[in-house]
């Protein structure tokens, strides 16, 4: 059977090249053609004079912040809320606010200063020296200096920034990175500093560890050091090179040198940002469920057998997603009606099992005028062109293609309207592909050229300032389709291409990693760079996409997968089928046991989602997120939090049973068996095969779920004797419930959020707040919202303390072991031992 199956699967490569092979000459004289363009048209800015700003002359006050004349530049900072500034140094042309949401921010109070040959503009959070250089400082309010930004340089249309690093400052973001999650960590083949591109690339069907750039390049990024932490968001698409060494060095190939800064600890960072760019909407909650995907499913009866399989091996199953090969010739907004005959009974038929259906879309429109799709962007005038007018055509899956101009708006509302009869139909979401965009090439970047023409909202341009939002645009279009054709169910898409903003609209995936240890590994510091980039919801192919992983490969990578927010199994045509029962047991076990832990926990991942709407906090954060003065924590690439209450390890080496871990202060529950272990030190976990280390924050409510029950997992503070002795003396000067509830909310709480998980209907938020006192435990609920509580019964499970007797609202009720069955109530205090 082995041998049958390898010689399967090389009979299947052998055919997967011969099928390229038609696109070779076409990317050929498509690859000269696109350099001969380049050289016609492209200028090169390093032959134009190096010119700063030159000396200030005069600084004046302006509504929320000052305007700085310069002998050759002019400069405005606006403070858009204390701690939030933006920084506009003069040009002609001003980015297009594709990543900045429309907001009317309230007014600031500012202050200007003149000190010496400086100005310094300032808040109450936030003070501003602009030096008679040009140069900028950015202090807090207790003049501590957090970031120092050099007099920018203009060559030609080009921009150099320049900022000083310390020597212990880390950098974190810049979208999706195959880096460290240090960036500045990174060294290049020769050991220098790693430079950066700003241009989302698709690399070409695998890419290992290092590979750089990939799908999602936003030029946003954290920086950490002993004095604080800062964020900065460039307001520019152009293609860019950042590198950081002693330096800190931003080179934009064009556009306007605008960007925005804001300071504090890394939560608020996050807060500030996603205020500025969007934060993600509420998800459909089936979304956050297990997602089953190949690229060689190609028909009905295949997804059909697939979805059985999922209910034969008691796996439980939320989406399948269809790959290119269920369209007609690789087409856009098709499925084969000849392969999938019924798929408007066929997505109703999956719908009543729990299964949703999620179909691809490449952007790209076959050029042929026997394509009606084609002949109405071409009456629309709405594809990408030359310089010269003619169509910019390159080929991809279907062959040579035209490519919409997502930036003009008329494009984007024709794009918005084809998808309405895949949802009369039943789809239940999509996933986009190849949308960087790509294109086939024998050399040199695999997209459209430089000199592509667009409309870029009707003042024009070209692909050097189009190409990195071309994605998100897309992504807006479709989510704005799903919304106008189903007003009362939320949008799901996945988009593996965007810009800073696409939280808004889509998700993501991490593409088309190898299956190998390295990727894995590689793979936490991706996502966790996302979340801090305002990309909340993001995963992996679960396995790698390219290559035939070991069992134990697999599974140590859908353990670590369980804990993110998109979760999914997909992978390569050329490859081996691979499912959650591909190697048999134990291993089917221990994947069937974690697949049945995230849908316990799914109260857990939805008020996160719900966090992330509310605050555009990541779900999944680096272990420095609620410790940053701690310099232990800053390198930490192979663990993460999941929401505040749990750390997860993953084991990323073949063959680990333990593994090394330091642990943030504080005290720690383990999740398995509530041994408890004290942090602020290097511990070794126990990780079997059956688990990986999955810890769990004293002070933490952990809801589950089970059936029509909500189960409450508390886990106590650790306190010593003298704590518990405050906390029971506070309480008691305290006898009113107001009081004592707000002296609770200081100490430790939970908020749960439910609703009907999907539209837009009512919701409710239910309060916990528990409190220790040196013989008991004491829990209050608080209910707010008109949607009614979902769950017939309550169970609360108590650890890290022996339960003694329970009363539930002054009612003794029986305990079982650590457990209480109860229904709605307002207080429940245990006695503990």
């Amino acid at each position: 059977m082995a041998f049958l199956k390898q010689l399967s699967l090389q009979i299947n490569y052998v055919f997967k090249s011969l099928f390229f092979l038609q696109y070779i000459p076409h990317a050929f004289f498509y690859s000269l053609k696109r350099d001969r363009l380049h050289r016609q048209y492209l200028t090169d800015s390093s032959v134009n004079p190096v010119t700063q700003p030159g000396k200030l002359l005069q600084a004046k006050t302006i509504d929320r912040g000052a305007y700085f004349y310069f002998e050759q530049a002019e400069l405005e900072i606006s403070f858009l809320t204390p701690d939030l500034v933006r920084v506009n140094w003069s040009t002609d042309l001003l980015p297009i606010p594709y990543a900045v949401v429309d907001r009317n921010w309230e007014t600031v109070e500012t202050t200007l200063s003149e000190m010496g040959n400086d100005w310094a503009i300032a808040s109450d959070a936030l003070s501003v020296t602009v030096g008679v250089d040009g140069s900028l400082k950015f202090c807090d309010r207790a003049g501590q200096i957090l970031r120092t930004e050099l007099p920018p340089q203009r060559q030609g249309e080009k921009w150099i920034h320049q900022s000083q690093l310390r020597s212990e400052e880390r950098i974190y973001g810049l979208g999706e990175r195959a880096s460290s999650l240090n960036l500045r960590a990174a060294k290049d083949e020769l050991q220098k500093p790693k430079i950066y591109q700003m241009w989302n690339r698709d690399p070409g069907g695998r890419y290992n560890p290092g590979t750089d750039p990939i799908y999602i390049c936003i030029p946003v990024y954290l920086g950490l050091h002993d004095e604080g932490s800062y964020l900065i968001f460039y307001e520019n698409s152009f293609r860019a090179e950042l590198t950081f060494a002693d330096m800190a060095i931003a080179n934009f190939a064009g556009g306007s040198l605008r960007y925005y800064i804001t300071i504090g600890e890394p939560s608020q960072l996050s807060d500030r940002y996603t205020q500025l760019t969007g934060r993600a909407p509420l998800p459909p909650r089936w979304a956050l469920g297990y997602h089953q995907s190949r690229w060689g499913y190609r028909t009905e009866a295949n997804v059909r057998q697939e979805v059985k399989a999922f209910q034969t091996y008691n796996l439980p199953l939320s989406a399948v997603h269809l790959d290119i090969d269920c369209q007609v010739e690789h087409r856009a907004f098709t499925i084969d009606p000849k392969r999938f005959p019924k798929i408007d009974s066929f997505t109703q038929e999956l719908a009543e099992t729990g299964v949703r259906l999620i179909a691809i879309n490449n952007p790209g429109i076959k050029f042929s005028r026997r394509s009606n799709l084609f002949l109405e962007g071409q009456v629309l005038n709405g594809f990408c062109t030359y310089p010269t007018g003619e169509l910019a055509i390159a080929s991809v899956w279907a062959g040579p293609m035209a490519f919409p101009d997502f930036t003009n708006p008329k494009v984007r509302a024709w794009w918005s309207r084809q998808y309405a009869y895949l949802l009369d139909v039943g789809i239940a979401g999509f996933w986009h592909d190849m949308n960087e965009p790509a294109a086939f090439v024998s050399w040199g970047d695999p997209s459209l050229p430089q000199v592509a023409q667009h409309c870029l909202e009707g003042r024009g341009g070209d692909h050097r300032e189009a190409h990195n939002v071309y994605g998100l645009l897309e992504a807006q279009a479709a989510y704005e389709s799903i919304r106008q054709y189903r007003p009362q169910q939320r949008p799901f898409i996945v988009s593996r291409s965007g810009w800073a903003g696409l939280q808004r609209y889509a998700w993501t995936w991490t593409g088309d990693t190898i299956s190998t240890w390295e990727a894995l590994r590689q793979t936490v510091a991706t996502v966790v760079g996302l979340g801090i980039s305002g990309i909340s919801y993001s995963g992996p192919d679960i396995g790698g996409f390219q290559g035939n992983p070991s069992a134990e490969l697999y599974l140590r990578w859908f353990q670590m997968a369980t804990f993110l927010m998109f979760c999914r199994t997909h992978s390569s045509t050329s490859v081996a089928p691979r499912t959650p029962w591909t190697y048999g047991e134990p291993y089917l076990s221990i994947v069937r046991s974690f697949l049945q832990l995230r849908y316990r926990l799914m109260p857990y991942f939805y008020t996160l989602a719900w966090e992330t709407t509310q605050k555009g906090y990541p779900p999944v954060r680096p272990l420095f997120w609620g410790n940053p003065s701690d310099r232990s924590l800053w390198d930490v690439e192979d663990a993460f939090y999941l929401g505040d209450a749990l750390l997860v390890c993953p084991i990323v080496e073949e063959g680990k049973r333990s593994r090394t871990l330091y642990l943030p202060k504080g005290d720690w529950y383990n999740f398995w068996n509530d041994s408890t272990i004290k942090g602020g030190k290097t511990i070794e976990l126990d990780s079997p095969l059956e688990q990986i280390p999955l810890l769990v924050k004293a002070g933490s409510i952990l809801p589950m779920e089970d059936s029509k029950q909500l189960i409450l997992h508390l886990y106590p503070p650790m306190k010593k004797a003298e704590e518990r002795e405050i906390d029971s003396s506070l309480c008691a000067f305290a006898p009113n419930t107001a009081l004592r509830l707000r002296l609770m909310r200081d100490q430790n709480s939970y908020t749960l959020y439910t609703d009907a998980g999907d539209g837009y209907g009512e919701s409710r938020c239910d309060r916990f707040y528990f409190i220790q006192h040196e013989d008991s435990l004491e829990l209050v609920w608080e209910q707010q919202g008109n949607y009614g509580f979902p769950y017939q019964s309550v169970q609360l499970h108590v650890h890290g303390v022996s339960l003694q007797q329970a009363w539930v609202d002054d009612r003794e009720t029986a305990l079982q072991g650590q457990q209480l069955q109860c229904h709605l109530f307002k207080t429940v205090r245990f006695r503990c031992d």
